[in-house]
C-alpha cells in the first residue's frame, strides 16, 4: 500500500467538504477496523462511531415543542419520519454560537430502537484507525462526563474524544429527556395513526390506491408521480390479488409492508456488480457516445456496486479513452466504505476481472479502476458541481424526492448532459416531457436520450 495520502472528497450541502483519510498512517494503522465521524463541540474534537451515523445533515426548520428540555431544540421530519432534535452543546453546558442564517450542522444517528438528530459546532471528517490504538478515557480530556466517553485516540497530531452515544441516548438515559410520540404529534397537528381505517383518516370518496400513495410517502418517502404512475397502476392490482389470496387488509400499516410493495419497483443489481447479460445491454447503450474523454455521474451510488461496473464496462467499450467517475450517495456509510469495497471471486463477471486484486480480507478493485471514480457524501437537492456529462446514471432515485424536486433534479439532469448524452432511470421510472427526452429502446435499462432538436 503507498504510504503518500489519499483523501475522499465528501461535499457537504454547497461548499462544506469532508475529507476521508484513507493514507499516511503508521504501520499499526493501516488496517483501519475502527471508522468514526469526527467533529468540534465547544473548542475541542470529537468522533462517533459511523456505524451509529446514519448521515450527516443541515437542520433549518425545528419544530418547537413545549415542556421539553432547554437541549431539545424541537423535532425534524427526516423524509416523513418525526425525529428529535439535540443540542449537544446545551446537552454537555457548553457554548452555544448564535449563527446568522439560522442553519445547524448535525448527524442523524441510528441507534438500536430509533433514530435521533444531534446539533453540534461543526462536522470534520471521517477517518479511519486501528482500534487497538483507542485509550481509555480519562476526565481530564474533556468538559463531558467521562461515562459517555468510549475511548480516545490520536490521529495526526488531533486527539478525539469518541463519544458513546448508546450510553449518552439510549432508552434509559433519553426515557425523561425526549419529547414523547404523543406530545410530537399534537404539536405538529399529525394526522391519525396510519393504523386506522381509510374512512378515518382520510376524506370520504377518496380510493384505496389514494391512501397507498399516502403511506408509501408516509413510510419511504416514495412519491408517485407520472414519473412513476404506470408502475402503481400494476403494482396495485397485483398487491389486491396477493392480498385477497392471503385474506389480507389491502391497505399499508407500517415500514415493513412498504417495503413489501415497493419490492418490484426497484431495479435489478443495483445492489451488486451487474451480472454479463445486463452489462451487455450496457455496452449497447453506450455504443453510439463518442469522443477521448468521458464524464458520467452516478448520483445515489449507495456502495459502489453499479459504479465499478459502469465504469469497468466505459473502459472495455473505450480502452483508450480517458474516463472520469463521479460518484454520489447521501448515505454515509455506504459511500464512506465504497472505495475499500470487497467481493467474492465467484461473484466477479469478466470484464471487472481486470480491475480486480486479491486480498487477505477478499477480492479488492485495483488503483487503476478507482482512480477514475470520485466516490462523494452528497445531497442531490443541494449545488452539484459535476461537469458537463456524457451519462447520467440515477436509477430508483428519483422517486422518493419530491414532485418539485424530481422536476427541479431532471431540469438539471438535462442541463449537464451534453448534446445526445444518455440519462438512465430506474425500470420503473420514465420522465414524461417528451420535447427533452427520447427514450432509447433497451431490453434492461431505462434509458433516454437529451433530444436537442
Amino acid at each position: 500500500m503507498s504510504s503518500t495520502m489519499e483523501k475522499t472528497i465528501v461535499r457537504e450541502g454547497d461548499n462544506k467538504t469532508l475529507l476521508m483519510d484513507q493514507g499516511s498512517l503508521p504501520t499499526k494503522q493501516l488496517k483501519q477496523d475502527f471508522k468514526m465521524v469526527t467533529f468540534s463541540l465547544g473548542g475541542k474534537d470529537y468522533g462517533i462511531d459511523i456505524m451509529k451515523v446514519k448521515e450527516i445533515a443541515k437542520f433549518n426548520q425545528f419544530t418547537y415543542v413545549p415542556n421539553t428540555p432547554p437541549f431539545v431544540r424541537g423535532v425534524y421530519n427526516l423524509r416523513g419520519e418525526i425525529i428529535s432534535i439535540i443540542d449537544l452543546r446545551i446537552f454537555f453546558h457548553l457554548p452555544v454560537e448564535k449563527r446568522k442564517d439560522g442553519v445547524e450542522n448535525g448527524l442523524i444517528l441510528r441507534l438500536e430502537d430509533y433514530i435521533i438528530g444531534i446539533i453540534v459546532d461543526s462536522i470534520d471528517k471521517v477517518v479511519g484507525i486501528a482500534s487497538e490504538d483507542i485509550q481509555p478515557p480519562h476526565p481530564i480530556f474533556g468538559d463531558i462526563n467521562v461515562k459517555y466517553i468510549s475511548g480516545v485516540v490520536e490521529y495526526n497530531g488531533t486527539l478525539y474524544l469518541i463519544l458513546d452515544v448508546e450510553k449518552l441516548f439510549g432508552k434509559e438515559q433519553t426515557a425523561q429527556k425526549a419529547p414523547s410520540l404523543e406530545t410530537l404529534e399534537v404539536s405538529l397537528g399529525a394526522k391519525p395513526s396510519v393504523g386506522v381505517s381509510p374512512r378515518e383518516s382520510f376524506p370520504t370518496g377518496q380510493t384505496e390506491k389514494d391512501f397507498i400513495r399516502e403511506t408509501l410517502k408516509t413510510f419511504k418517502s416514495f412519491h408517485v408521480t407520472p414519473l412513476n404512475e404506470r408502475w402503481l397502476d400494476e403494482r396495485f392490482e397485483q398487491w389486491r390479488s396477493e392480498r385477497g389470496k392471503q385474506g389480507r387488509d389491502l391497505q399499508i400499516k407500517s415500514a415493513e409492508e412498504a417495503d413489501e410493495f415497493l419490492q418490484t419497483f426497484y431495479s435489478p443489481y443495483s445492489d451488486a456488480v451487474w451480472p454479463e447479460e445486463i452489462a451487455e445491454s450496457f455496452l449497447e447503450l453506450i455504443q453510439e457516445l463518442s469522443g477521448r474523454v468521458f464524464s458520467v455521474w452516478n448520483p445515489g451510488c449507495g456502495k459502489g456496486y453499479e459504479t465499478y461496473s459502469v465504469t469497468a464496462l466505459f473502459l472495455k467499450k473505450f480502452p483508450d479513452a480517458v474516463v472520469k467517475v463521479w460518484a454520489m450517495d447521501n448515505d454515509l456509510l455506504a459511500i464512506s466504505t465504497a472505495p475499500n469495497l470487497l467481493f467474492q471471486p465467484e461473484t466477479i463477471p469478466s470484464y471487472l476481472l481486470p480491475y480486480t486484486v486479491k486480498g487477505k480480507q477478499g477480492v479488492g478493485i485495483t488503483t487503476q479502476l478507482k482512480d477514475r471514480i470520485f466516490f462523494e457524501y452528497h445531497d442531490i437537492l443541494h449545488v452539484n458541481v459535476v461537469p458537463e456529462c456524457d451519462l447520467i446514471v440515477a436509477r430508483d432515485l428519483l422517486s422518493f424526492l419530491s414532485p418539485a424536486d424530481q422536476a427541479k433534479v431532471l431540469d438539471e439532469f438535462y442541463d449537464k448532459l451534453k448534446p445526445k448524452g444518455i440519462l438512465i432511470l430506474g425500470k420503473n421510472e420514465e420522465p414524461i416531457d417528451g420535447i427533452k427526452w427520447v427514450r432509447i429502446p433497451n431490453k434492461h435499462f431505462s434509458a433516454f436520450r437529451k433530444n436537442i432538436e
